[in-house]
């Protein structure tokens, strides 16, 4: 699928856009990453996204040049270099990445002067309308969560090693998600997404203490729970518990809320998406777009 790239401030068609091999990002991974979406043509929870953008930057001493507003703006130009944004069949995939930049082959960071910035936009594409109808199957997989002492997974690092070898199993395995755990044996989270379980109507997750990274989906379900007269809260969970769970769904940006039926050749609960999962995707999604008809009407004034 056809993406428009903005490298450094200038609009690319995919084919032709580049970094230099001498970017550290390209050498050591050594770069923070964000993916987004948009409802109404507005890239949603912006706000959060830079917010743990700036935190995974920080952690790394890389500095993020660019303001929220000057990233908002590269964002709208991109969307609509690439005739994106206009209509609800037309929503865009944002995925921005901050880099260490181009410098010599050392680690010391001052060996890079200016960050690199760039900006993926492509058409959004929501899973397949059977995947929330049905639900999904993930796998446990052996790959353990990177130990925080080690890759924190508080840095949404561009270095994706862990994460994509996990999801790798997980496809051998013919599962739509991986499911990590921790050093300790805990349930940690998913390669690409966080982890739900339903016990008694409340809906439970990880805790960020158990080696994760806070997705802003998942920090927004407390909220959207809270509305919706639902519980959510954290709590250490291992593998019986999600067993014995009634319900399991999976959250992202991109995804919103999938229902979790099976994992591995066991099914979860009834086997079938259950009501908690479903009056949590009904409300994000009326929330998503209020938020960003608001938003839009915002800039426009």
């Amino acid at each position: 699928m056809a993406a428009t790239v903005n490298v450094n401030g200038r609009l690319f068609d995919q084919e032709h856009a580049t970094v230099s091999v001498f970017d550290h990002g390209f050498l050591y991974g050594e770069g923070v990453y964000e993916t987004l979406r948009t409802y109404n043509g507005q890239p949603f929870l912006f706000d959060r996204h830079m917010r743990r953008l700036r935190k995974s930057a920080d952690m790394l001493a890389l500095p993020v040049p660019l303001t929220n507003t000057e990233i908002n703006a590269r964002f709208l130009e991109t969307v609509r270099a690439a005739g994106l944004g206009d209509s609800p069949s037309r929503e865009a995939y944002i995925r921005l990445l901050v880099t260490r930049g181009v410098g010599e082959l050392s680690y010391d960071p001052t060996a890079c002067p200016t960050p690199s910035i760039v900006v993926i936009v492509k058409p959004h594409v929501s899973p397949p309308a059977d995947v929330f109808e049905r639900g999904v199957t993930v796998a446990l997989v052996e790959i353990v969560r990177n130990h925080p002492g080690s890759v924190n997974p508080l840095i949404k690092s561009n270095n994706l090693l862990n994460n994509a070898l996990a999801m790798q199993e997980a496809s051998r395995r013919g599962a739509f998600e991986g499911l990590m755990r921790n050093y300790r044996g805990e349930l940690a989270e998913c390669t690409q997404s966080n982890l739900f379980i339903v016990k008694n109507g409340a809906a439970l997750t990880p805790p960020v203490d158990a080696g994760l990274l806070p997705g802003i989906t998942r920090e927004f379900l407390f909220e959207i729970g809270a509305e919706a007269a639902i519980p959510v809260r954290e709590a250490v969970l291992r593998d019986a518990d999600l067993f014995e769970a009634d319900e399991a769904f999976l959250t992202s940006s991109t995804r919103e809320i999938v229902p979790i039926v099976q994992v591995d050749n066991r099914p979860i609960g009834a086997g079938t998406p259950g009501p908690v999962a479903r009056a949590l995707l009904q409300r994000y999604r009326r929330k998503a777009q209020t938020l960003t008809q608001a938003r839009g009407l915002e800039l426009k004034s």
